[in-house]
């Protein structure tokens, strides 16, 4: 379903190989750049000795969120130089807000795993990157309300900048927070961003090739590319981390790319599109940090019901369930793929489909999901009969 819906968008004219060969040369230069990030890690002692709560058993040298920036900075370089590609500069300066904004959130993600940073310190550091965004034009001006009979909401700059600030600063952590398994973080970014560039794809494809919707399409398609390009090195046993560098850069990046998308078009832009497809970026964004953040929310619960602080580790996430059940540190990343990739595709479709076509496959990966989840247990079960 997803290969009709990018056929579709491509047989209009959507800038498809362009797009193609930019999330390539951000995968192929993230893979040959990390591999150099790798040994000035370990030289530079920026290595991650197991704790009590890790998964990981052996030191592991982190900043590899250094050759992800690296290799989005060079394809979207290179996308300014394609004529197809160029609309993205020619008309907003969010390609550079990314870059610049991403700069920041680097710098502090490069300190923090190299010396560590306390959470005051790197919180800053998030505002900062976010303030960037907001300072450069990528803000959400105008908010669309799903209820009542508030409709659209126009926001001054003050109200637009602390709403940029806070689902920048949101989505940063909470992809930050999910960066505890091999390969996990990097796999959801991959997920989210392809997500997103199908959703642009389709504006592009409505909206005649519409000039806003290019940077989206572009952030997401070097961002897929780059935790594609990551993958290798970070997939279970991982080589590298990407580190508080690499997560950080994963969160900032979606969050850019939906304030670009949805925050600041007019509505009539969208033709005959509903308010669900008008903020479908930043529900894609919350599809794929649902499972996230609701871990989140229960260690909070959880360590505040055992009167700890709510920032005292612990080995009860929902990595370390599932590996309880039975389940490899390969196969929980699958199946975490799997559970959000199953939430984030079909809001995807949504935007391109009617509900009566999504809904099935909706339902059928659901049933795979739930299956793959608890094979382990009901194998033990049959087994001791």
């Amino acid at each position: 379903m997803t290969f009709l819906a990018l056929d579709a968008v491509g047989s209009a004219g959507v800038p498809l190989r362009e797009l193609g060969l930019i999330g390539l040369t951000a995968a192929g230069v993230t893979y040959l750049i990390t591999s150099l990030v790798r040994v000035m890690a370990v030289r530079v002692g920026a290595v991650a000795v197991p704790r009590e709560r890790d998964v990981h058993v052996i030191p592991t040298p982190r900043m590899g969120g250094l050759g992800m920036y690296i290799g989005l900075v060079c394809a979207i370089a290179l996308a300014a130089q394609l004529p197809a590609l160029n609309r993205a500069f020619a008309y907003t300066h969010d390609m550079t807000a990314v870059i610049a904004a991403g700069l920041v959130i680097i710098l502090v993600g490069l300190i923090d795993d190299r010396w560590g940073l306390d959470a005051l310190t790197k919180f800053v550091g998030q505002v900062t990157a976010a303030g960037v965004l907001v300072v450069m034009g990528v803000s959400w001006n105008i908010l669309y309300v799903p209820f009542g009979d508030i409709g659209t909401v126009v926001l001054d700059p003050l109200q637009a900048g602390l709403l940029t600030v806070l689902i920048t600063v949101t989505t940063i952590n909470a992809m930050n927070f999910v960066d505890g398994l091999d390969g996990l973080a990097a796999g959801l970014g991959l997920i989210a961003a392809t997500a997103i560039m199908i959703f642009s794809l389709g504006l592009l494809h409505d909206q005649g090739g519409d000039v806003s919707y290019y940077p989206p399409a572009l952030i997401t398609g070097a961002l897929a590319g780059a935790c594609l390009g990551f993958l290798p090195h970070n997939f279970s046993p991982a080589r590298i981390f990407m580190g508080d560098s690499g997560a950080m850069l994963i969160g900032l990046m979606l969050a850019a790319a939906s304030t670009s998308a949805s925050g600041r078009p007019a509505r009539s832009a969208y033709g005959t599109a509903d308010l669900f497809t008008l903020l479908s970026p930043l529900i894609l964004v919350a599809a794929v940090m649902f499972i996230p953040i609701l871990d989140m929310v229960l260690a909070v619960i959880r360590r505040t019901r055992a009167g700890v602080g709510f920032y005292t580790p612990d080995k009860m996430h929902l990595h370390h369930r599932l590996l309880e059940l039975g389940h490899s540190q390969r196969r929980v990343a699958l199946l975490i793929y799997l559970w959000v990739g199953m939430f984030a595709f079909s809001v995807a479709l949504l935007t391109l489909f009617s509900p009566a076509v999504v809904l099935p496959f909706t339902a059928v990966a659901l049933l795979i999901a739930v299956a793959a989840t608890f094979a382990p247990r009901l194998s033990r079960r049959l087994a001791s009969r």
